[in-house]
């Protein structure tokens, strides 16, 4: 008889994920314990493995590469030697709760994600299992369940997609608004992933209220995010707070308008998280001092020159923060064109550098000499402020350490210079007087992670302290 392959847990809480692709082509021989196809969960890629022998049988309405799959579906079938192949693998099943049990085809093999035990191994009871058999209580908070005695709701009745099993208050007023509509025809329960869940938390937002964009209309994290940035877009023409003594009022111009709907995007259109940390800038320090000696008097390229200079090359080295969120996916911006923030008596500007990680640290810092020039007499052409892929900032002339810069968007990136300070450092064990700087990175989580992002970081301060091997040194 044909051995069904179907797509296996990959969590307490996954219901669906992405099939990548196969790893075994159809009629070849699987062996048990061999990796079979690629699914994708959501953190990763898992690499899925045979439990059983045969040749691999993959009907013409098995799922495609890129295709979404349900937990349990059917995507193909091994056979025994002359075995005739089945020809449909079926409709996919119905949604399940987490705490079903695991499909018996496969394991998955990751670092990331727990592996899928095989059936000849005996798993645990789901909470959710025992709270129904009386043997112990369902987990859930006072609030939770002072909520569920003032509804009437049964909170061993309760679903939760909690990978926990432990029961909300949201859980129970979606629970108490099933009940109360139960004379209509019923509908696909109203689920949201774990992840939608946390945002719709941090951002205020009822997520049981939403129609979802996801299969059988689940709610995904993008549905919050969407109507967190509704709600907000609609605030800003509710009436504001009124100042609470005399003073004087000055309307704000149009470029300081401008300027503060840019500054509120990259707050409230991204996902903004800042990375903060100090390098040793003597080698920094004694290579500009080594440039002064060589440029014409006041033509030395700036500390910030040599900075815009090192983080193009840290782009070009890691190019996951010369891009941008858009629609619903990353744009990897091609070339890499460095906007730098310019202090004008008009407001705040930032004049881009283009092709940045091609020109010498003398050309940068003869242009942007002459972009700063341009920018405070109020001659900059707008073109000359169009097209960043990522942006510097230096609040260090000012006696800043670190600070949290905002995302110019469509921007994933921003790097904020602090000062460069005398000070102790230790070197090889010895206490010295040296120099450091601080920076301050901002990333769009939506486009790169955490430890990308600290990569990145990390390489320009390795870039930092070998500064002369920049093009043009």
């Amino acid at each position: 008889m044909a051995q069904e392959i179907t797509i296996p847990r990959l969590g307490w809480s996954m219901e669906e994920g992405i099939f990548v692709k196969w790893l075994k082509a159809p009629g070849e021989f699987i062996r048990t314990g061999e990796m079979v196809f690629l699914l994708e969960g959501e953190k990763a890629a898992h690499e899925i493995e045979s439990l059983d022998s045969g040749y691999l049988s993959v009907p013409d309405d098995a799922p495609r590469p890129g295709a979404t799959v349900k937990v349990g579906q059917v995507i193909g079938f091994l056979l025994a030697e002359g075995e005739a192949p089945p020809a449909s693998v079926g409709k996919p099943p119905a949604s399940t709760s987490p705490a079903s049990s695991f499909p018996a085809f496969a394991r998955a093999t990751s670092l990331s994600l727990p592996a899928v035990a095989p059936p000849s191994v005996k798993m645990p009871l789901a909470p959710a299992v025992l709270a129904a058999t009386g043997t112990m209580p369902r987990a859930a908070g006072p609030a939770a369940r002072r909520l569920a005695r003032q509804l009437g709701i049964d909170l061993n009745a309760v679903f939760t997609p909690d990978p926990t099993d432990r029961v909300l208050c949201e859980d129970i007023q979606r629970a108490a608004k099933t009940q109360w509509h139960s004379d209509q025809p019923a509908g696909p329960a109203q689920i949201a992933t774990p992840r939608a869940r946390r945002r719709a938390r941090e951002l205020g937002v009822d997520w049981t209220q939403l129609p979802g964009t996801g299969r059988n209309g689940r709610i995904r994290e993008r549905d919050v995010i969407s109507q967190s940035m509704a709600t907000a877009g609609s605030q800003t023409h509710s009436p504001e707070p009124a100042p609470v003594t005399l003073g004087k009022h000055t309307p704000a111009s149009k470029l300081r308008r401008i300027l503060a709907q840019r500054i509120l995007a990259g707050v409230t259109q991204a996902a903004p998280v800042t990375l903060t940390t100090k390098v040793d800038a003597a080698p920094l320090v004694a290579y500009r001092a080594n440039l002064k000696n060589l440029a014409p008097q006041g033509q030395a390229p700036s500390f910030n020159d040599i900075l815009i200079g090192l983080a193009a090359q840290t782009l070009r080295a890691l190019p996951e923060l010369n891009a941008c969120w858009h629609r619903d996916g990353i744009h990897a911006y091609e070339a890499i064109h460095i906007a730098t923030a310019v202090d004008t008596p008009a407001g705040l500007l930032a004049p881009v550098i283009r092709h940045a990680d091609q020109l010498s640290v003398a050309q940068i810092a003869e242009q942007t000499r002459q972009l700063i020039a341009q920018a405070r007499a109020g001659r900059l052409n707008q073109t000359y402020l169009e097209g960043g892929t990522f942006t510097v900032t230096n609040l260090g002339m000012f006696g800043i350490d670190t600070f949290t810069p905002i995302l110019n968007l469509p921007q994933a990136g921003i790097l904020g210079i602090g000062r460069i300070v005398e000070e102790p450092v230790v070197r090889a064990g010895r206490l010295e007087i040296g120099h450091t700087l601080s920076l301050s990175l901002t990333f769009d989580h939506r486009v790169v992670d955490g430890a990308p992002a600290a990569r990145w970081l990390q390489r320009l301060c390795e870039h930092i302290q070998t500064p002369e091997n920049q093009p043009g040194s």
